[in-house]
């Protein structure tokens, strides 16, 4: 009989760990997906601007042709957007895109007659509705990512996190934050 308060007292703490286990690994799931699925939504909002690109691009063609560096120069930036898979390749390809889009801009100006073309007014209130969602995704997705990177730093989950399989995850960052300091100028 003297056996089975050890043996309890040892049980107890194996149930004790086994459902701290299992809640941190739920909630450490629970918060993996969350990332997921915020990234998720930063692709689709990078998608939508890498669409309306092309529109952009033919409108001001039709009024400064000669201008074909800057048009590669986007379309090259637009091309990087869209192959970019991780937080860290999409953090360079956006400030490519940035510092294109304004070169772009600063073309624009020089056209009053393409300032005030009413599809390039559509194209540009796009653009700007779209900066302004990936902005949201972007911050949603860095919640997350510090919600969970937290989760498996704390202590005592930073002994076990990884052994489930869980890793710390990459902010969304522009690589030169310089260049998204303001967005495009797209105000005419």
């Amino acid at each position: 009989m003297e056996w089975l308060v050890p043996v309890l007292i040892i049980v107890g703490l194996v149930l004790l760990i086994g459902i701290y286990l299992w809640a941190t690994y739920n909630s450490l799931v629970q918060l993996n997906v969350r990332v997921d699925e915020a990234w998720s939504g930063i692709t689709v909002q990078l998608k939508r601007r890498a669409d309306l690109i092309p529109n952009l691009i033919e409108t001001v063609k039709g009024y400064a042709s000669h201008e074909k560096a800057v048009f590669e120069n986007v379309t090259r930036a637009r091309a990087e957007t869209l192959t970019a898979t991780t937080p860290g390749a999409a953090g360079i390809a956006e400030g490519h895109l940035q510092q294109a889009l304004r070169s772009l801009f600063a073309v624009a100006e020089a056209y009053p007659q393409l300032q005030a073309s009413q599809n390039f007014l559509q194209v540009q209130h796009s653009l700007v509705d779209t900066e302004d969602k990936i902005q949201a995704a972007r911050r949603f997705y860095n919640g997350g990512v510090r919600e969970m990177n937290t989760k498996i730093k704390v202590f005592p989950n930073n002994m076990f996190a990884k052994g489930l399989g869980f890793t710390e995850r990459e902010f969304f960052e522009v690589a030169d934050s310089g260049a998204i300091s303001e967005p495009p100028r797209v105000q005419f």
